[in-house]
């Protein structure tokens, strides 16, 4: 008769287990959701094991959102040996493949914002920024002039971004390449308008 072996998990791979178990829930609800109690019934582990890698249910959500944040990212890393525009279409569509993939994911990423949670709010404004670092990033090589407006410009255009792929590829059935292309030519007319000494070319 066989014996099932089990592995025993070090402290450290219990928690990244529980963090991935929490991130896999936003798929079925949002982050508010996501209580001590759900969690620990899910895992079928008790709610004691949940504080002491935890304490509290911010700090689960501080964990689950810096997880699937670092996630989103990895999944939309540019591609460095393109060109500069074929690397933000690039972007872009490898971005909207992930919004549906994994809708309940940045759903819960985008809107967290609004958590009480100054440090929820923190990693959510990380991601932001790191976006938004590749998106001037493009510009620049692409010969538009660096200055503050550009920045602040492209910045707000992050979060203009996420409303459209919160209502158009979580919402709607608009293809893809529609999307990613009405984001490509905003961004574009964007930086165009803060440099207009210089002429971008959508293609």
């Amino acid at each position: 008769m066989e014996t099932e072996r089990r592995t025993r998990l070090t402290p450290d791979e219990r928690r990244a287990q529980l963090v991935a178990l929490g991130v896999k829930s936003l798929v079925d609800q949002p982050l508010e959701s996501l209580t001590i109690d759900y969690l620990s019934a899910r895992a079928g582990v008790s709610r004691g094991l949940l504080f002491h890698y935890f304490t509290s249910k911010k700090g689960l959500h501080r964990e689950v959102v810096r997880t699937a944040r670092d996630a989103m990212l990895d999944a939309t890393e540019p591609a460095p040996e393109l060109p500069p525009r074929e690397r933000l279409r690039d972007t872009l569509t490898r971005i909207v493949r992930f919004v549906r993939d994994y809708r309940g994911t940045f759903f819960s990423l985008v809107r967290g914002v609004a958590s009480g949670d100054t440090e929820v709010r923190e990693v959510l404004e990380e991601a932001r920024a790191s976006q938004a670092d590749r998106v001037i990033q493009v510009f620049l090589e692409l010969g538009v002039a660096d200055s503050e407006l550009l920045r602040l410009a492209l910045r707000s255009w992050v979060g203009f971004a996420e409303d459209i792929l919160v209502d158009l590829a979580l919402n709607t059935e608009m293809p893809a390449e529609e999307i990613v292309l009405f984001l490509e030519r905003s961004v574009t007319a964007i930086a165009a308008s803060v440099d207009p000494r210089r002429t971008i070319a959508l293609d």
